[in-house]
This record gives structure tokens, sequence and C-alpha cells, in this order.
């Protein structure tokens, strides 16, 4: 493989769901070397960058219309499985490979990519094995240890602050492990325009989440009270922002949609469900509310007030224990009272909101290194943390959930490792995939409420 110019720049990205492939085709976009990365993403492939998109089959795959409200374009989209696309590796070649995976899938395809490219350098010509790069989609405010080092072995760890960065060093030092992966930048999908003041009507949305909370009670909570602020301020207009409609799935599991929790209820006239991209819907927001959602750095990174809710309290499972510190902690009770919160500008800062105007330059690290690695005349092995020797009890089922040996070598019978599946296989596959779903989301939650019983 030629030394890489802007002009020819190929990067692919496997991601896992809606949200994921939003960051690794952002983040693509943003540390991909040369001067037309500056302007940022444009919801396209920059000129000059040649992006293909790999989903990875599973649970949470995106929809079509999942993926057109993330609003990001690539040059080629498709769908694989794990062994799949380890295929597709060694029959493309690309720059950079971005895995916008959960934990156990970095893990899976670092010792699967390392199989693949092994002794890459050793064949005739000019060749080396991509630049890898994988990080987390926003907030790290649990499994810390557990998913770091599950992604330990790719050439850039990207932490989305500088709070996450002294972290993440702090993970990998203590154990023993290389920490020069860890790369400081800031969250791909920030920017829109800054906050000006009120809109007309003024507007509240109420970001939610698809697993927090994760009980009837509380949702049910949530949602009469937001009602309530709608007919307490019926000169607002009260937004519910929905990430997926019934029967989708996103990064995580939701078996209790707000959809479906609202037609009990009786919202008022200036009350009004939406979906789409969330940087459109902050566009009119003059006071986004959430539990803990990402939407809130989206929106302090915009100054636009913004509230994290502690009527269910400040507790690790909600991730609203995340805000300590930032002045953003606020009640129902407070907000419809007229309460507007106040950002702590130096906790703002070490979140990698970025809202000072430098945003544009919190990607020149990552480019910095990846040009030159990317310049480098050789490039050493993917070497993770976990191997069959540091962790033999943990990482072959970790390996298995994808099909692949202890070695990264697929498993016998793994799904099509030999040939691209035949239009009835695809078939299958899809009548397959819908049945999962429909267990996970409907069938699941009603055994397991009937267990409670």
């Amino acid at each position: 493989m030629p030394p890489s110019t802007p002009k020819s720049l190929r990067i692919a990205v496997l991601a896992d769901s809606d949200t994921r492939w939003k960051w690794g085709a952002l983040t693509a976009d943003r540390i991909a070397p040369g001067p037309s990365m500056e302007a940022g993403p444009r919801g396209e492939a920059q000129v000059g960058l040649a992006l293909d998109g790999y989903l990875l089959r599973g649970r949470a795959t995106p929809t079509a219309r999942q993926l057109e409200e993330v609003g990001v374009r690539a040059d080629s989209l498709r769908e694989v499985t794990a062994v799949e696309f380890l295929r597709a590796m060694a029959e493309t070649s690309y720059d950079i490979v971005v895995l916008a995976l959960v934990g156990g899938g970095v893990q899976a395809m670092l010792h699967g990519l390392a199989r693949v490219w092994d002794g890459l350098e050793k064949q005739p010509g000019p060749k080396k094995r991509p630049v890898v790069v994988t990080g987390y989609v926003g907030v790290v405010y649990e499994k810390l240890a557990d998913g770091l080092l599950l992604r330990h072995g790719a050439d850039l760890v990207l932490a989305n602050s500088r709070q996450d960065a002294e972290r993440f060093r702090a993970v990998y030092e203590g154990v023993g492990a290389d920490a020069s992966s860890v790369t400081e930048v800031a969250l791909p999908f920030l920017g829109g325009a800054a906050y000006e003041g009120e809109h007309d009507p003024y507007t509240v949305v109420f970001a939610v989440q698809p697993s927090v909370p994760d009980n009837r009670r509380d949702r049910v909570y949530l949602l009469d009270r937001l009602i309530r602020h709608a007919r307490l301020h019926p000169e607002r207009e009260v937004l519910l922002k929905l990430r997926s409609r019934p029967g989708e799935h996103t990064t995580h599991i939701e078996e209790l949609p707000y959809q479906k929790l609202i037609q009990r209820l009786d919202p008022p006239a200036n009350f009004r469900l939406v979906y789409g991209n969330m940087g459109e819907v902050l566009d009119r927001t003059d006071l986004l509310v959430t539990i803990s959602s990402t939407a809130a750095l989206e929106s302090l990174h915009r100054r636009i007030p913004t509230a994290v809710l502690t009527d269910l309290g400040i507790r690790e499972v909600l991730g609203n224990h995340h805000f300590v510190g930032s002045g953003c902690l606020a009640s129902w009770d407070q907000l419809d009272a007229g309460h507007r919160p106040v950002p702590d500008e130096e906790w703002v800062a070490r979140q990698g909101v970025v809202a000072d105007g430098t945003y544009g330059s919190a990607f020149d690290a990552a480019r910095e290194r990846i040009a030159k690695l990317l310049a480098s005349p050789e490039r050493p092995p993917l070497t993770p943390y976990y191997t069959p020797v540091t962790a033999p009890g943990y990482l072959p089922s970790i390996l298995a959930r994808h099909h692949l040996g202890p070695d990264g070598t697929p498993l016998p019978g793994a799904p099509a490792h030999d040939k691209e599946p035949g239009p009835v296989r695809q078939i299958v596959r899809r009548a397959a995939r819908g049945a999962y779903r429909h267990g996970v989301q409907r069938v699941a939650p009603v055994i397991r409420r009937m267990g409670e019983l």
C-alpha cells in the first residue's frame, strides 16, 4: 500500500448501532489528515476521503430510517458479520479502520485483524496494515476498566475529554499496559449555531434514553411531569425527543417505549413527540432536559440552557452522577418555577464540550498522530492487553461471541466465512433477525413481568 495522501485516503468504519455509526463516521471525518478536514463533517464523505461503512449484524443493526436520521453519508454501506468484515479487511486496502463497537466487539476485531494482517509487511510490495482507531460514543460513567481494557490494542483509543484522557491513561498504566494510544479529542458530533436567545414559542425539549430509567413507574413519572410542565406553561412548546420508533433498536434495548406509555395519558395541545436529528431539534430549543443523555453535552456546547434531572435521585445507575459539579442538576419543581441552570465553565471545559470556540482544533493531536503513523515505513502488529496468557478465562468467550477462536481464527461453522451469502441465506437472515428483535423487544419483557408476579 503506497503512502497515503489526502486525495487517496480510504477509511473503513465498522459500527454495531445507529449511535455508534454516527460516532464512527463523524470521527473518521474529523481525524482524517489533510486540510479538507478543517471545516468538519458536512453530512457527507469529504472530498478526497473514501468512506466505506460496515454495519455489524446483530440486535441493534440500524434500519434505513435510523441511518437517514443520522444524516452521515458513506461511499458504500453494507451489513456484515464479524467474519465477513475480517474477510473484507483481508481483501481490501484501507488507510484507517475505525471500530465503533461495544468493548467486546472491539476486542474480537483486534484479535481477528491481528491474524488477518499477520505478515502483511513481509509480502511483496509496499504494504502496511491500516491504522486502527476506536473509542467511546459519549460519556463514560460505568465499566471504565472493563471497557478500556477491551479496547486496548488499537493504535488510537480516543478520549472525548481531558477528564477521560487522564482516567484512561491511569487505567492502562495501572495494569502495566501501554497507555500511549490514548489520544484526547472531543465528541465528533458537536456543532451547530450558538444559542442567541429565546424562540417564539419558547421550546422545552426532553431528550429520552432507551435504557434509563429502566422501569415503567419511573418512565410514567417523567412523562407525567413533562405533561404537567406543558399544562403549567401553555405558551411554551414542549417536545418529547425520541430515539427510535417502536420495534427499532438503538445502542441499548428499550423495553418500555415512551410512545406506548403516553397512550394512556392525555397531553395538552402544546405537547408533541418528535424524532429526527438531535442537532436540528436543538436549533429551536430554549431548555434541554434529560436524565443523563449525551444530548446534554451537545446542548452545553451550543450554550443552550440545560437541565439534568434529579427527581429520581443522583445515582450511578442513572448516569446523572457524571454531572455532579456541572451546575446543571435540577428538579422538575425547579424547572416548573422558571429555574434555568447555569453551567460551571471549568466543569464544561473538562468534558470535551469546547464551548469556548476552540472545537476546530480539538482533533489536531489525533490527526497528527495518524499522519505520522501513515508516513512511517513500518507499523508494529496489533498487541491487545488481553491474550490467552493474560486472560485465559475471559478472552475466549469474548471472541467466541463473534465466532472467533482464541487466536482470532474463524471457528468451524462460522457464518459465511468463506463466501458471500446467497439470496436464500439473506432472506433467512432477515427473517431470523426480525424474530430475534421481536423476542427481545416484545416477548422477553412479558416473561420478565410474569416472573415478577
